[in-house]
């Protein structure tokens, strides 16, 4: 099979940094060899230091055109809190047509790459027309998602929400909630709908997000499973939990039982599972997902604004627990800055510095022999996203995809740093963007900062945004 050659003269390979490395890479847009201490010949140089791309693990991409618009005391006054944001979020989502979820997905998408996340997975659960009935084609909306994911050049795995009740024990939804909702047959026809048209797409995987405990009942879990299951029994399950303390007590008061314990107790949530935030866990709770291995998707900026809380993160990686990160509601869209919170809200609650650096034992702590801060977290995410989205992605190593991130070596923030440094550099240096080419799956879609699809996205989304924001304002409407 033909390769093409790519020179760098600094990347960030499994084992550490190395030198003079040489990327050969297939039609398939994979990794056909990386070798050390090479002569570039005639490989194309890259223009910096390369680092492989970020998994983003946790996206509600409608939720990007949110942004900004929800930081005023709301209906809850002064007890606003995320349950009043949410009410906010489902009038915003209330009327959204597919042509306008893929103008605001695409320009997400492409800002994402922009900022170095070359992969993403989109917990999707606006299915339905604004009335609660299916579409013509009952997978229009996740077409849509796939549609913006193809033009941005991100890959995708596309995580369909199954969503019926609207709360614990099978309690009737709320009208907000009736664009979300299948029952078991029409979800498992929407995944066979999905993998027959995409699966074998490389930049594609499908897998499935439970939304939440109280949006699902046992059985329908359990069902939601099989039906993954049928197509691809290593598939990634992705599941909202113990995000806020309302959520544990409701829990509680229905099972008995914590969100974390109940799920470990009645199913085999392992090394597939992602459980998105995670934040309030008991001792045990958290020790039972350290070791099976599930990762942990954490979304600090989206944690932060809606008050959630701060995960254990340096007992959980004191552990051997996995993690990973996600832009969520996408009131940031950077790994840069997920990171430097995940870091910061330790450093606030135990008032020390470089905390992640030093959790004996723990993903951050295997991928810094150096200790640098910068390069647990950075190495930790690359790791936990990867397996959180079931793709051979993460790493300069053959076989997987060919996903390149190329470092401004030259910028203020970055030059004459080198190795673990740069990573440092990278994560806590500044907010200025320090990437320059961006290349997924063998195909550069950032070249010298500027994505291919930014004129036409942005044009879009910006003449829609304004309109939408507009009429809003005419209704004295708050989004």
């Amino acid at each position: 099979m033909h390769s093409r050659g790519f020179f760098a003269e600094s990347a960030l390979l499994p084992d550490g940094w190395a030198r003079d490395v040489l990327f050969e890479i297939d039609a398939t847009g994979a990794f056909a060899a990386v070798g050390t201490g090479r002569e570039p010949g005639d490989a194309v140089r890259l223009s910096g230091p390369a680092v492989p791309g970020m998994p983003n693990l946790h996206s509600h991409a409608f939720q990007r055109a949110m942004a900004g618009l929800t930081e005023r005391v709301g209906q809850g006054g002064a007890d606003d809190s995320f349950w009043t944001w949410r009410q906010v979020m489902y009038g915003f989502v209330g009327d959204l047509t597919p042509d306008e979820v893929q103008t605001i997905a695409t320009q997400l998408y492409v800002e994402m790459v922009k900022a170095g996340y070359t992969s993403v997975g989109e917990f999707h659960y606006l299915h339905h027309d604004p009335d609660g009935r299916l579409y013509d084609d009952p997978a229009e909306m996740s077409e849509r998602i796939v549609a913006a994911a193809t033009i941005a050049g991100i890959g995708l795995t596309h995580l369909p929400v199954l969503y019926r009740y609207g709360g614990f024990g099978g309690k009737e939804p709320a009208t907000g909630q009736r664009r979300f909702l299948h029952d078991a047959d029409a979800y498992a026809r929407l995944l066979e709908t999905l993998q027959q048209r995409h699966g074998a797409d490389p930049q594609f995987r499908l897998g499935i997000a439970p939304h939440s405990l109280r949006a699902v009942t046992p059985d329908l879990l359990r069902a939601g499973i099989a039906a993954l299951d049928s197509i691809d029994a290593t598939a990634p399950i992705h599941i909202h939990i113990s995000e806020q303390m309302r959520e544990v007590e409701e829990c509680i008061a229905w099972a008995q039982r914590r969100p974390i314990e109940y799920l470990y107790d009645e199913f085999d949530a392992g090394a597939r599972w992602c459980l998105v935030h995670a934040t309030h866990m008991t001792d045990d709770e958290r020790r039972r997902m350290a070791a099976s291995k599930a990762i942990a998707g954490l979304c600090p900026t989206t944690e932060a604004n809606l008050g959630d809380g701060i995960f254990p993160a340096i007992e959980y990686l004191a552990e051997d627990g996995v993690f990973g990160v996600g832009s969520d509601s996408h009131i940031s869209v950077s790994p840069v800055e997920e990171l430097r919170w995940l870091e910061y809200g330790q450093r606030l609650i135990r008032q020390r510095r470089n905390r992640l650096a030093v959790a004996q034992g723990g993903s951050a702590a295997s991928g810094s022999a150096s200790g640098s801060v910068g390069a647990a977290l950075w190495r930790g995410a690359l790791a936990g996203g990867a397996q959180a989205l079931g793709r051979r992605i993460g790493a300069f190593a053959t076989g997987h995809r060919a996903d390149i991130v190329v470092l401004d070596g030259d910028h203020p923030l970055l030059v004459g740093k080198d190795g673990d440094l740069l990573l440092d550099g990278l994560v806590f240096a500044g907010n200025e963007s320090l990437v320059r080419d961006v290349m997924i799956g063998g195909r550069w879609r950032v070249r010298d900062r500027f994505h291919e699809a930014e004129a036409g996205a942005r044009a879009r989304y910006q003449q829609w945004l304004r309109a939408r924001l507009g009429d809003n304002a005419a209704r004295g409407a708050a989004v």
